[in-house]
């Protein structure tokens, strides 16, 4: 795949995740959500940092320890600390949602 936006579904059972690049530090992905959300209950609780932007569409964030969800939007993007419990509550239906994921570990 040489272009993020190649061949995006309009639809999808479950979410799209494309490993880009990966080695002992550092792990990219894309991953395509149409309207998906975490299941309800579950919270990712990871060992690495993610940092991720939403490149198209739309989603929104909650975190464990904070009731106010973060919107996101084409351009927006966070750093996810590890262990910072957190889950998809909203991406949008009408678009896919296309974000880029990097996941790292403290050196």
């Amino acid at each position: 795949m040489n272009n993020l936006f190649h061949d995006l579904p309009e639809a999808l059972d479950v979410e799209s995740v494309d490993l880009l690049a990966k080695n002992q530090i550092v792990r990219i992905e894309r991953i395509i959500s149409t309207g998906h959300t975490t299941p309800i209950g579950k919270w990712y609780d990871q060992d690495e940092h993610e940092w991720v932007i939403v490149l198209r569409g739309a989603a929104r964030l909650r975190f464990a320890e904070d009731s106010t969800p973060i919107e996101m939007n084409a351009g927006d993007h966070i750093l996810i600390e590890a262990h910072r419990r957190h889950r998809v509550q909203w991406t949008a239906e009408s678009e896919p949602t296309v974000w880029l994921a990097v996941f790292f570990k403290d050196s």
